[in-house]
């Protein structure tokens, strides 16, 4: 492991994970540039420099972070959800962000994580349940989205490469699962009317049966947490990282649930008991990362999180 940049831009900024995010980082003693589409509303850490900006206006963007010249750049600003949102829009904004802001960074040398996501496999917001090849899904698991928003990930992979081949910076994707809120597990109103026989009789129409992630989840302070294992970590380079916890969130055993949904196993399986279908060994062992929050106790969890945004 090597040591905290001194400067970090983070973009995204007042959306649910970028507020944790932020927090984390200023925890750190770093100071950090944190831009959004507006200015919180409340005060933020010390320490922390909040700009509003366009992402997908290339001036914008140059201006801002060509003028800050961050060690690091986090860039988490994105639009998550194609079912809300015009598939164009999503695409657009995504792709568009993701390349001004990767390809200033790479300019000024800074080094950059960014969230790609587990959509990027094409699991989630499939027209119909897209088997995994093998579990548990890694990430050189091939990647094959069928909705806008996974598909702007894949293109963001790609625009990581690009500036890695050309300005020799690092760039980690971190692809989250789907991310819960201590005391706020969605997750959890999904377990509480899930049904086994229902999902075996019905996989498409059973409550939980059309996640698409395979009943996986992250808390967001373990996503905050890996963003700072891959800033203090020494490595050339484009890699990406799977960020899930550890367990499904419904409390069965996951062959089970993927033989009920599939009607058998995907084999090879190395899984047992409520493991997660999607594997963090790769991210253990190059970034010193695992997930430290579960359901079972995160889910009823009362914690102090960020009070700007």
């Amino acid at each position: 492991m090597g040591t905290m940049p001194d400067a970090v831009a983070v973009t995204g900024a007042l959306g649910g994970a970028g507020r944790w995010v932020v927090d984390r980082l200023a925890a750190t003693g770093a100071d950090v540039l944190a831009i959004d589409q507006r200015l919180p509303e409340a005060d933020g850490p010390e320490d922390v420099d909040f700009r509003a900006a366009d992402l997908t206006a290339r001036g914008e963007t140059f201006d801002l972070l060509d003028a800050a010249n961050p060690d690091a750049v986090v860039h988490l600003a994105a639009i998550p959800d194609p079912l809300n949102h015009a598939g164009g829009r999503v695409f657009e904004n995504n792709v568009l962000s993701t390349y001004n802001v990767l390809d200033v960074a790479g300019r000024v040398g800074a080094d950059v994580a960014w969230t790609s996501s587990e959509s990027a496999y094409g699991f989630p917001f499939a027209t119909e349940i897209l088997p995994p090849e093998y579990l548990p899904i890694d990430e050189s698991h091939p990647m094959r989205p069928e909705d806008p928003y996974g598909t702007s990930k894949v293109h963001g992979e790609t625009i990581a490469d690009m500036v890695v081949r050309r300005d020799g910076i690092s760039v980690t994707s971190i692809r989250p699962s789907w991310i819960q809120y201590p005391g706020e597990y969605v997750a959890r109103d999904v377990a509480d009317a899930f049904d086994l026989a229902a999902l075996a009789a019905d996989p498409v129409g059973a409550v939980g049966g059309g996640t698409g992630n395979f009943w996986s989840y992250v808390d967001v302070r373990d996503v905050a947490d890996m963003v700072v294992h891959v800033l203090e970590t020494d490595r050339d380079g484009h890699e990406a990282y799977n960020c899930h916890a550890e367990d499904n969130f419904l409390g069965v055993p996951t062959r089970d649930l993927f033989e009920a949904l599939l009607g058998d196993v995907p084999e090879p399986c190395d899984i047992e008991g409520e493991q997660s279908a999607f594997s963090m060994t790769k991210a253990e062992a190059e970034l010193d990362w695992s997930p430290s929050h579960t359901w079972r106790s995160a889910a009823d969890e009362s914690v102090d999180g960020p009070t700007f945004g």
